[in-house]
């Protein structure tokens, strides 16, 4: 099989980008240890309760300062745990002001969920033995929905929440 001489040089370019690629990434993920951002901290799935940012008496807001938030959430099967209310009803809204900076931490029992707070830049994949963070300022009031954008199973499409910024 003949090959012509312009074939043969893109041929070459592609093979050696590949390979250029390639080395790069591999320099990149093993030589360097990178990793995704989320995969920073570590966690037992099955002893969530024992780390302190997700015991039941820690989740939901917690006010850290003037304007800066912590939100802790535990996903599990087709739910957001944001903790309790004052009459032990789960809480499915919480509430942060305006111009808050917001520090959102959670992490799964179960499976991949999904943690997106539709219309903001708040987008995080939840694993079992890792704790997501992200941090962002709300600057425009409004209703927003959180919503599980990684399928979770049959009951996937219950999964939100809501956030209020005011």
């Amino acid at each position: 099989m003949h090959l012509h001489r312009y074939e043969k040089i893109w041929l070459a370019f592609g093979m050696g980008s590949l390979a250029l690629f390639l080395v790069i990434l591999g320099f990149a993920a093993f030589y360097k240890g990178m990793q995704p951002q989320s995969a920073i901290e570590v966690c037992d799935p099955n002893e969530l309760d024992r780390i302190d940012d997700f015991k039941p008496e820690n989740l939901g807001v917690t006010k850290v300062d003037d304007d800066q938030y912590i939100v802790n959430m535990v996903a599990t099967a087709f739910n957001y745990d944001f903790g309790k209310d004052e009459d032990g009803k789960p809480v499915n809204k919480i509430r942060i002001p305006k111009g808050s900076k917001v520090l959102f931490q959670a992490t799964t029992k179960d499976v991949i969920h999904g943690f997106e707070v539709a219309g903001t830049n708040v987008n995080m994949m939840l694993e079992p033995g890792f704790v997501s963070r992200y941090e962002t300022e709300l600057k425009n009031p409004g209703e927003y929905t959180v919503v599980c954008n990684e399928y979770c199973g049959v009951g996937h499409h219950l999964m939100f929440a809501t956030v209020e910024v005011y």
